[in-house]
């Protein structure tokens, strides 16, 4: 594990922005790291409005597609709002639905099945929009390399319009109107919207033909938020104030189905990181076992009763998920030995009867034993299907599209793709793979790090930091949990391993005179020699508050002791 501690910005910027918002130079130095360098984008950071969301019409095609789905209900045609079955498309499903059917009831939803037909639009979709008179598909968070689909669906006379933030192609499909802003040519302000983002902004558009403002949509805006934080999009711009203000949905008023989904849950307000391991499993737990239409059902439903029963259903779900994950995590690892791969530069495996819907976990779960990029691959149907992972510093796309001769297709991002292959590609791909990432990859990437914004000591921690520490939340990708390092602290004698295994270290710790601070590592009790041999350590950590049976303290979530 290498430590890093972020590289100080320009003292002068600190100071000055020290001096605009009255707080410590090392407060200010936060900030700084995080592109803040001036009292107007530290007010929109601080204070999140929905009036600096930006006019949905600068996307490009916005007014093609509101035009057409208008010109759909004057005619009385029926629309069929398609969209992926993980999160993101679950819930852009439900918003975008959910909308419509408000003010026009010709309007129904299609998951395709993971296994069937595998990620993003299908021609049996298209077939069944066709068998059933609808003549528009409107698809969220996918689409956007979907040429053939487009123009078989063209020869039947169904329309589409497209909704996706994955990174387009060469040439796009030949639809209606393609809503995505990492298009070359769309000058829309800000391209790191989800799937569910960019349906927001597309009812956000239909709104104003109907006199709708903003403050009108705020309802939608938990399951927008809940799709930011399960699709790990940069917690920055737009997707910060629809975060911020999905998250009081969320606390205040959500939907049955977020309410039956949380409502066992002991918290009285939750976090964007509840929202990352409590929400976001469950809803994508569906999709993952069973179908996707699960959760669209769910997180449209309306009565809180009915909600409750789909939310017990989608919980058993998640534990089926959760065993699944568990044993294909061991039978990788199995293989990684058996085959001798522990050295190589990635994790290439593949298991013919591995569940695919958890394989996207299973990766995520062997880069925390074998850190490099990571495939893992099952049957599907006659082909060989994957789910990649990357590591920080490592675009797994563009390396994969180095290898692409070998694959039938791929879509995806810098951290996260998916693919198909033929079984007679599958060795061939492995090896190619292998040798593009030791060609390409940077050493200090096959390193796990933990980025460090600053050395402070325990006397810093105080009720004001933590309260200005808050307001940085919500957090996420560029603009993580702050990370502090305090040097020569010393165990108080209370240290103790928690958990089944022991695999957990709870301690009591101090520097020189402070006050002792509770603390709590998680997987960190083979550490404890370390903290009780009576010497001065190293421990980096994020600053958390405690709830305990009603009582609020301070607590310091431990990720390394030295």
């Amino acid at each position: 594990m290498r430590w890093t501690l972020k590289p100080k910005p320009s003292e002068e910027k600190v100071k000055q922005l020290a001096a605009a918002l009255n707080v410590e130079e090392f407060v200010a130095t936060l900030l700084v790291q995080r592109g803040i360098e001036t009292y107007e984008e530290a007010r929109q950071f601080f204070r999140p409005t929905l009036a600096d969301l930006h006019n949905p019409y600068l996307m490009k095609d916005m007014d093609k597609a509101v035009e057409r789905i208008e010109l759909a209900i004057e005619n009385q045609e029926n629309i069929l709002v398609f969209g992926d079955y993980d999160v993101d498309g679950t819930t852009a499903v439900s918003l975008v639905s959910f909308y419509l059917k408000t003010y026009y009831p010709n309007v129904a939803t299609y998951i395709p099945d993971r296994y069937d037909e595998g990620y993003g639009i299908s021609f049996k979709g298209i077939d069944y929009a066709d068998d059933n008179g609808f003549s528009l598909i409107i698809a969220l968070d996918c689409g956007i390399k979907s040429i053939d689909h487009v123009a078989y669906a063209k020869e039947r006379n169904i329309d589409f319009i497209i909704c996706d933030h994955h990174r387009p192609g060469e040439y796009l499909p030949e639809a209606v109107a393609v809503l995505d802003p990492k298009r070359d040519d769309c000058n829309y302000p800000y391209d790191e919207l989800c799937g569910c983002g960019i349906g927001f902004k597309l009812i956000q558009a239909l709104g104003e033909n109907r006199n709708q403002t903003i403050e009108d949509l705020t309802s939608y805006l938990d399951l927008v938020a809940t799709a930011i934080a399960a699709d790990i999009v940069p917690m920055t711009g737009e997707n910060r104030i629809l975060a911020y203000f999905g998250l009081q949905i969320i606390n205040s008023d959500p939907r049955p189905g977020i309410k039956a989904l949380v409502h066992q849950i002991k918290k009285k307000t939750l976090d964007i990181t509840d929202v990352v391991f409590i929400i976001a499993p469950r809803i994508n737990a569906a999709g993952r076992i069973k179908h996707g239409n699960h959760a669209v059902e769910l997180l449209s439903e309306f009565d809180f009763e009915q909600a409750q029963q789909f939310a017990s259903e989608i919980e058993a779900y998640n534990s089926e998920r959760k065993d699944l994950d568990k044993q294909i995590t061991k039978e990788a690892l199995g293989q990684i030995i058996e085959n001798n791969e522990e050295k190589r530069f990635s994790t290439v495996v593949f298991q013919e009867d591995w569940h695919k819907g958890v394989i996207g976990i299973v990766a995520s779960r062997l880069i925390e034993t074998y850190y490099r990029p990571t495939l893992v691959f099952t049957k599907s149907g006659d082909k060989y299907a994957a789910s990649a992972r990357s590591v920080k510093g490592f675009d797994v796309y563009n390396a994969l599209e180095v290898c692409s001769e070998h694959l039938e297709q791929f879509g995806g991002h810098k951290y996260a793709a998916g693919m198909t292959l033929l079984e007679e590609n599958y060795q061939l791909f492995k090896d190619t793979f292998e040798k593009v990432v030791e060609e390409t990859i940077h050493p200090d990437s096959l390193t796990p790090e933990i980025s460090i914004d600053a050395e402070i000591d325990f006397s810093d921690i105080t009720p004001k930091l933590i309260r200005i520490l808050q307001q940085f939340e919500p957090f996420g990708p560029q603009n993580m949990t702050p990370v502090f390092l305090t040097k020569n602290a010393k165990d108080t004698g209370y240290a103790q391993k928690l958990g089944a295994d022991e695999e957990h270290l709870k301690l009591f710790v101090r520097q020189n005179n402070s006050e002792g601070m509770a603390a709590i590592g998680f997987g960190l009790g083979d550490k404890m020699d370390l903290v009780t041999n009576k010497k001065p350590f190293e421990v980096v950590y994020c600053i958390d508050e405690n709830e305990w049976n009603g009582k609020v303290s301070i607590q310091l979530r431990l990720k390394e002791i030295k």
